[in-house]
């Protein structure tokens, strides 16, 4: 059975992209060049760059041709989501590792963020979160009892605690910054990267009706992940 051309230049393009000869933001030939190239009429050398940008491989800019798409995760900036439905909606696995789950004190600053007196009884959860087996976040939060008491009980291989808390204490509001910092050699580990490769920190606090729920701070490499958002006016 013959392959149609047009499926023969979309093989060769997405060899060169999985082998890295081409790279996110690489220009990829153009119709013309692919139609000398394999000898095609244009519109064949058309409709394969127009399948691999409905992909999501491509990225085609009008009046400047066809980019190499970036591959890594995106998250919104503009909504807040649990990191497992982030992942599940790309289609792939989400796993979690529980590396600390405890009760403890507010110290001054925590305690000032979650609107507590320094020394009041808090929860403690650090996770590592995965995607396909490959860490994407570490997410070390502070949570105020008030407003998940059965916090410590919870499987947070099963669910997450963005989950949990959204279920009992409705966010209404949140604030969050973002930054890019190296982390140390802790956090680096548990990423499995290097101690000079630039992360994305995300710090966020978010409230119910009640009052502040909780304070996270959420690291991603950022080789492997992206923020980014879409706006009408």
């Amino acid at each position: 059975m013959t392959i149609p051309r047009y499926t023969a230049i979309k093989d060769h393009i997405i060899r060169r992209v999985d082998t890295a000869h081409w790279k996110a933001g690489d220009r990829v030939p153009s119709e013309n060049e692919l139609a000398a190239e394999f000898s095609v009429s244009r519109m064949t050398a058309r409709r394969a760059l127009q399948e691999l940008g409905e992909q999501g491989i491509l990225v085609r800019t009008q009046g400047l041709g066809s980019f190499v798409a970036d591959a890594r995760p995106m998250s919104s900036m503009l909504k807040i989501q649990s990191i497992d439905t982030e992942i599940r909606a790309r289609g792939r696995e989400h796993s979690a590792e529980v590396l600390t789950l405890e009760q403890t004190e507010a110290d001054h600053n925590t305690a000032v963020l979650l609107g507590l007196d320094q020394g009041a009884v808090i929860y403690h959860s650090v996770l590592l979160h995965s995607e396909n087996g490959q860490p994407l976040q570490y997410e070390d939060r502070y949570v105020n009892p008030k407003f998940g008491p059965d916090y410590l009980a919870q499987n947070f291989t099963a669910t997450t605690p963005s989950s949990y808390l959204s279920a009992i204490s409705p966010l209404t509001k949140a604030d969050q910054t973002i930054e890019a910092v190296c982390v140390n050699a802790e956090v680096g580990n548990v990423l499995q990267i290097s101690l000079n490769e630039p992360c994305l920190k995300l710090n966020r606090r978010t409230w119910c009706k009640r009052g502040i729920v909780t304070i996270a701070t959420l690291i991603y490499p950022g080789s492997r992940f992206r923020l980014g958002g879409h706006l009408n006016f």
